[in-house]
C-alpha cells in the first residue's frame, strides 16, 4: 500500500517510537511529586516543552501541552474571547478554517457572538486587505489557519497578523499543517497545532498564548499546564511529539523540495492523463506534500475504494464520501468543483516510483467508474444533434454525480443560446453545476426553488 493521506494523519516518525518507547520506562511517574521518579518525569516534561517551543519561536512558558489540537483550538478561542470581553465578542474566522475552528466560532454565534467569516479566492487564500476590512472596534479576536488542510495553500499569515496588530485584535493561528515544515511567520498571538500532523503520536497538541495577550480559561481548572489543560499530562506521548517536531525539522529542507516536486508531477500530469479534471489551490503558495483535483462524472465514493483496491490510500473531500452528503466546505468556499474530488498528501519518504504508479493506475480507475455510471467520454458524446431550445433534467432524488452527468448528456439536444434545466435535490448540484459550467465553457444562469428541490438552469454557449 502507498499511503497518501498526511494531511489527516502522518506515519508515526521513527524518533517518535524511539522516544514513546524510552519514556513509558523513565515517565510514568507524577511530574508534580518532589520525589525522585516525579523530579525525573517534570525533567522529561520541561525538556519537551523547551525543545517545542523552540521550534515554535516562542518562550517555553508560553506553550502548553493539550489532548488534542482540536483541544488546543477550542480551548484558545474560548479563552481569548473570554480574555477580551470587554472589548468586545466579535470574532473573525475564514471560511477555510479547520471544522475545530468553525465549530468554536459556532458555539460563539449560538451564545449571542457575533462571526463574521471573510471568503477566500479560488485558490482558497483569503486577502489580507478583506480581513483589515472585517476588523471593527469590537472585534475581540481572529483566526486564520497558517495552510489548508485539503488543498495545502498557504495563507497569508504575516500580512493579517500585522493588521490585527495595528487595530490591537490578537490573532490565533491553526499551524497544525505547516508547523512540521517551519516556524509560522508574522507578529501573532495565539497559536494551536497537533503532533500526528508531523509524526508525533496522536493525543497531543499545544496551544501557545503569547505573553501580554489577554486570556481567561474556560471552565474547570486544575494546578497543570498553567491552568491550560487540565488533567495529567501524557508524558511519554509529550516527549515523543516533541522529540519528533525537532526531527521532522531537521529533515525539512531536503524533504520539502522533493515532495515539491512530486506534487509538481501530479499537478501536471493528471490534467492530460484524465479528462475533465480541475486542479485546485494556489499552484505556488502551497504546501510541499499537497495536491488535490476534482474529477467530473465521477462518485468520489467509489474512486477512493477503487485507488484502495489498487493499493493507495487518499481523502475526498467530495460530498458522497461523508455522511453529511454536503460537499466540503472548503472546496464550497474556494467555488470549486468538489464532484470526485481526489486529496493526495505525502508523507515524507515517499517514493518515486509510488508517485508514478499512482499517475499509471488513476485513468484507468476514474475510466471506470465513469464507465460504470454512464458518463459522456468525451465533450463530443454531448452533441446530440436534436433542436429543443429547452431540455429539462429531472435529476431529483439522485445523488453525486448524477446531475452533472445527465447535464452533459443532454446538453448537445439543445441549439447554441437553448438552455437546460437540471432539478435536482442534491446539495452538491449548487457548487458542481456552476464548476461543470465553467469548465466547459457553458453559461450558468442561476437556480431557483422547484418542487422538490432546486432547478438549474445552464444556456448552451459552444
Amino acid at each position: 500500500m502507498a499511503y497518501f493521506d498526511a494531511a489527516s494523519a502522518a506515519p508515526l516518525h521513527p524518533v517518535a517510537r524511539q522516544a514513546l518507547m524510552a519514556s513509558l520506562d523513565e515517565g510514568w511517574a507524577d511530574p508534580a511529586r518532589l520525589y525522585r521518579e516525579g523530579r525525573r518525569a517534570r525533567m522529561l516534561l520541561d525538556a519537551a516543552r523547551e525543545a517545542a517551543a523552540e521550534a515554535v519561536g516562542c518562550r517555553a512558558d508560553e506553550l502548553v501541552f493539550t489532548p488534542s489540537g482540536t483541544s488546543a483550538v477550542h480551548s484558545g478561542v474560548a479563552g481569548a474571547l473570554a480574555g477580551r470581553r470587554r472589548a468586545g465578542h466579535h470574532l473573525i474566522v475564514s471560511a477555510v478554517e479547520h471544522s475545530s475552528v468553525l465549530h468554536a466560532a459556532e458555539v460563539h454565534r449560538a451564545g449571542g457572538g457575533p462571526v463574521t467569516e471573510v471568503a477566500v479566492e479560488r485558490t482558497g487564500a483569503v486577502s489580507p486587505s478583506a480581513y483589515a476590512g472585517a476588523l471593527r472596534p469590537d472585534t475581540a479576536l481572529a483566526c486564520l489557519q497558517s495552510a489548508n488542510h485539503e488543498v495545502g495553500t498557504v495563507q497569508p499569515v504575516a500580512e493579517v497578523a500585522g493588521a490585527c496588530r495595528a487595530a490591537g485584535v490578537p490573532l490565533l493561528v491553526d499551524a497544525a499543517q505547516s508547523l512540521g515544515w517551519g516556524p509560522v511567520e508574522g507578529d501573532w498571538s495565539l497559536l494551536a497545532a497537533s503532533a500526528h500532523k508531523w509524526g508525533g503520536p496522536a493525543g497531543v497538541g499545544l496551544l501557545v498564548v503569547r505573553k501580554g495577550v489577554r486570556f481567561a480559561p474556560q471552565g474547570p481548572r486544575d494546578e497543570r499546564e498553567s491552568g491550560r489543560a487540565p488533567g495529567f499530562e501524557n508524558l511519554p506521548a509529550i516527549v515523543a511529539a516533541a522529540a519528533s517536531l525537532r526531527a521532522v525539522r531537521a529533515e525539512a529542507a531536503g524533504e520539502e523540495a522533493r515532495l515539491r516536486e512530486l506534487t509538481e508531477r501530479i499537478r501536471a500530469r493528471v490534467p492530460g492523463l484524465v479528462p475533465d479534471v480541475e486542479v485546485v489551490g494556489d499552484p505556488e503558495r502551497r504546501l510541499p506534500g499537497i495536491v488535490t483535483f476534482s474529477c467530473l462524472y465521477v462518485d468520489g465514493e467509489t474512486v477512493l475504494h477503487e485507488l484502495d483496491r489498487a493499493g493507495f490510500s487518499v481523502s475526498s473531500g467530495s460530498s458522497c464520501t461523508s455522511s453529511t452528503l454536503t460537499p466540503s466546505h472548503v472546496l464550497r468556499a474556494m467555488g470549486v468543483l468538489s464532484e470526485g474530488n481526489i486529496r493526495v498528501s505525502l508523507p515524507p519518504g515517499t517514493p518515486e516510483e509510488d508517485v508514478e504508479r499512482f499517475l499509471t493506475v488513476l485513468p484507468e480507475v476514474v475510466a471506470g467508474v465513469r464507465e460504470k455510471l454512464g458518463a459522456p467520454v468525451s465533450a463530443g458524446d454531448t452533441a446530440a444533434g436534436r433542436s429543443e431550445d429547452t431540455v429539462v433534467v429531472d435529476a431529483l432524488g439522485r445523488r453525486c454525480p448524477i446531475p452533472v452527468i445527465e447535464l452533459a448528456k443532454v446538453i448537445g439536444d439543445v441549439p447554441l443560446g437553448g438552455t437546460v434545466r437540471v432539478l435536482a435535490d442534491d446539495e452538491a448540484a449548487r457548487l458542481d453545476i456552476p464548476a461543470w459550467c465553467d469548465m466547459r465553457n457553458q453559461q450558468y444562469l442561476g437556480e431557483e426553488p422547484a418542487p422538490g428541490g432546486t432547478a438549474y438552469s445552464i444556456r448552451r454557449l459552444t
